[in-house]
């Protein structure tokens, strides 16, 4: 369903299908959502793929563009934020509730927050069933503005949780004693994530993802493993497996066609991995649906 939503307090909603090349600036900070299919955004020199299992970040004042790179529309859902109704969550949640990241506590993270939070994130736990309920009460004509701001409160609740186990804890985990080396190694990581995620399909080489994100191939494996808790194959692996788990369940594509569309070599080490990883077989997975 298509629809876009100013609110009174001037918070924008978007849904729709999209099938074709946008160039835009964001007015507003804004979390971009797909449910199918697959859209890319480029930034400047960076390439930002988003999934059904992920979300994007966009800061207020950024220039992209995004392009749709799948053979399947997209179901897409853009959240912005008027400024007043982010400072206002940021006064009163923010630097009180302690399972957020309190960037009082944390300055360093504070300084760098903008260039941060400017990536992709798992969409994963309480953002994935708030967003999911907010799209289908809105699906179905939800006109409750009082309702709709609680759903984008707890939005922001959940997105600030995520970014601080996806960037705070992991920036944690690097052995550097200087906060701004962990800051600008995980900086060039995210680096490395985002170039994984948006070229899942491809024959990657360490050398290549290497000079990608600004590390040597050694420091980018050691690291890596240390922010990710996996290797950076492990890492690839995992969202290869998920991206052919969504074809099975959305397409007719033959397996030993998804097993080229997503990476892999071979059909009978896909198979394992995958048994391996959701405990049934890319057959009987698809025929569950």
């Amino acid at each position: 369903m298509e629809y876009l939503r100013t609110l009174r307090n001037n918070n924008v909603i978007y849904s729709g299908t999209r099938n074709n090349f946008n160039q835009q600036t964001t007015s507003d900070f804004s979390i971009r959502f797909v449910f199918s299919g697959n859209e890319r955004y480029n930034i400047g020199k960076r390439q930002l793929s988003i999934h059904n299992d992920s979300f994007l970040i966009l800061n207020k004042g950024t220039h992209y563009t995004s392009t749709v790179e799948s053979a399947i529309p997209v179901q897409s859902l853009g959240i912005s934020f008027d400024d007043k109704f982010l400072q206002d969550f940021k006064n009163s949640w923010q630097l009180k509730d302690d399972t957020l990241l309190n960037l009082n506590t944390y300055p360093f993270i504070n300084r760098y927050e903008h260039e941060f939070d400017e990536t992709i994130y798992p969409f994963k736990g309480d953002l994935f069933f708030n967003v999911n309920h907010l799209k289908h009460h809105l699906d179905r004509g939800l006109q409750d503005e009082l309702l709709i701001n609680e759903y984008l409160h707890h939005c922001l609740i959940n997105y600030f949780q995520i970014f601080n186990e996806e960037i705070f804890q992991k920036a944690q985990r690097l052995n550097f004693l200087s906060k701004s080396t962990k800051i600008e190694i995980l900086r060039r990581l995210n680096l490395a994530k985002e170039y994984l995620y948006s070229n899942y399909n491809t024959n990657i080489s360490l050398d290549e993802l290497a000079e990608y994100a600004c590390l040597s191939v050694t420091h980018l494996l050691r690291t890596f493993r240390q922010a990710f808790h996996q290797t950076p194959h492990q890492f690839l692996v995992q969202i290869r497996l998920q991206r052919a788990k969504d074809l099975l369940r959305n397409t007719d594509y033959p397996v030993n066609e998804i097993v080229n569309m997503v990476g892999f070599d071979c059909p009978s080490s896909f198979i394992r991995l995958f048994k391996d990883r959701f405990q049934t077989t890319p057959m009987k997975y698809r025929l569950s649906f």
